[in-house]
């Protein structure tokens, strides 16, 4: 039996490598991406669908196209927005505004999947990506914390509503994590600065390192196979153990 998954924000970094270790050796994947280039490479069992993950329409599609592919079995709300709103500079209306766009695409992922779940009959399961910031916010991402934090609230509430109906929410809750973006941002740096920064990072978790993006990857399909038919509700930190320390010297 061919399985079917979806995954938003799914082009690059821990959306990609969540891709990649859902396809196996047989089941498919519904890739759902702003970017098109971003998937041109991503092989004959990755469907494409462009579009923001917020709309409704495009989740309906992404669902539509992976139930034609197979028994649709597993959705990760991926899809993330990184920027900043302070209350003291930006209008209430604005800050509102940022943490829709992280929010809004989990919740219409989440209600997209329930709604097929129940309509299919099947057992289905859930997974959003949160972070560390969601318990443990850091300056600068005021929105972002606090939509990653609504995100967990969410995975709880549909946890005890749909539970007894064959439906597993959970959320996974990445520390720092070595994507594109990260890589980047080092490269930007002057060189010292950037070992410096590397340094830091690495005294921020205790194992000394940040995640690679298969790391947390592995956590998410883990979540959304049947070895996990029992953990539901959970919020799985994959941080190293960053989340643990007792001080946190990028928020200083």
């Amino acid at each position: 039996m061919t399985l079917s998954y979806v995954v938003t924000g799914s082009g690059r970094g821990i959306g990609r490598a969540i891709v990649e270790r859902l396809l196996g050796d047989e089941n498919i994947v519904v890739a759902v991406e702003r970017d098109a280039d971003a998937l041109a490479s991503a092989g004959d069992r990755v469907i494409p669908v462009i579009g923001d993950a917020a709309a409704e329409e495009i989740a309906e599609e992404a669902a539509d196209l992976a139930q034609r592919a197979g028994t649709l079995a597993g959705w990760v709300n991926n899809a993330a927005v990184f920027r900043d709103a302070s209350v003291h500079s930006a209008s209430a209306t604005r800050v509102v505004e940022m943490i829709t766009a992280n929010l809004a695409p989990a919740v219409v992922g989440c209600t997209t999947a329930v709604r097929r779940f129940l309509r299919a009959e099947t057992t289905g399961a859930i997974v959003n990506i949160t972070s560390h910031q969601a318990q443990r916010a850091v300056p600068g991402a005021l929105p972002y914390s606090t939509a990653k934090a609504a995100i967990e609230g969410l995975t709880r509430a549909l946890t005890v509503e749909y539970g007894a109906r064959n439906i597993r929410v959970n959320a996974v809750a990445p520390g720092s994590v070595a994507t594109e973006r990260y890589a980047e941002f080092l490269a930007s740096l002057d060189p010292s600065v950037a070992e410096r920064v590397e340094r830091q990072m690495a005294d921020l978790h205790p194992i000394g390192r940040v995640a690679t993006t298969a790391e947390v990857a592995a956590a998410v399909a883990y979540l959304l196979s049947a070895d996990a038919s029992f953990v539901n509700g959970a919020v799985l930190p994959v941080d190293g153990g960053r989340s643990v320390l007792a001080i946190d010297p990028e928020a200083r």
